[in-house]
């Protein structure tokens, strides 16, 4: 049985390490389930027993104070700070267990993770980051910033297609067992200088941006969940609930 319910949380201002361990213990939970189901199905006899259980979905906002991540595919030298300068930065930084290189990320950004279990919706890891993607691009078109793809890149860009590409939403996710967990760091408010001290997602030659930089004027953070929420759900088929 397909699962399409998804359990929202906003954890609000959250340190990185301690979302990163309720990520964690929320996505072991769910691949432990998922394993359960796999033996009660092995031993089923009709499906109405194996059809007992059902795996969970969360979707979870947050922000979190100023902290560099890197991914596995990505290169400490991005990072370039040393000990000190982080102390003078108030930043902290994690290699961690997500694709992708390096990204910042710090108060005034709408970090979202989503921690699906792809079986329940498709099981597609490329469909899954384009349909992120597109929920960021139709955010940033309700308030009238044109966004789009760029070619062999993830995540959210403006002007792709020249000279004047910034970045204005970066990706890097984890997927086992068709089981999802890290997911989309989107820039509203955030303080675009600490960009300045890695090198974006590895990318050296483009610029960095905000919905606040594009507009021009704070954006209300509660407001762009809501809509980044309404967006992801659709996409995906959700019934948001919590």
């Amino acid at each position: 049985m397909k699962n399409k319910q998804v359990i929202f949380q906003d954890w609000g201002l959250i340190d990185y390490k301690e979302a990163w361990d309720k990520q964690e213990a929320l996505f072991a939970e769910t691949v432990k389930l998922k394993t359960e189901i796999r033996n009660r199905q092995a031993v089923a006899v009709g499906e109405e027993a194996a059809d007992e259980i059902i795996t969970p979905n969360y979707l979870v906002f947050c922000e979190h104070p100023h902290v560099y991540t890197l991914g596995k595919s990505g290169k400490p030298e991005h990072l370039l700070l040393d000990e000190e300068g982080l102390k003078e930065k108030r930043a902290v930084y994690y290699p961690i267990n997500r694709g992708g290189d390096i990204t910042y990320h710090g108060p005034g950004q709408l970090v979202a993770y989503p921690i699906l279990d792809l079986d329940n919706f498709f099981t597609d890891i490329h469909m899954y980051l384009r349909m992120l993607e597109e929920a960021v691009i139709n955010t940033l078109a309700d308030y009238g910033i044109t966004a789009s793809r760029y070619p062999g890149y993830t995540g959210v860009w403006l002007d792709a297609d020249n000279e004047r590409a910034r970045k204005i939403c970066a990706m890097g996710v984890r997927c086992s067992r068709w089981v999802t967990m890290h997911g989309l760091a989107f820039n509203v408010n955030a303080s675009l200088d600490y960009f300045q001290n890695i090198v974006p997602c590895g990318i050296d030659d483009k610029d960095v941006t905000s919905m606040q930089r594009e507009l021009g004027r704070l954006i209300d953070l509660n407001e762009v969940k809501e809509i980044l929420k309404h967006h992801i759900s659709v996409q995906f088929g959700m019934e948001i609930v919590g």
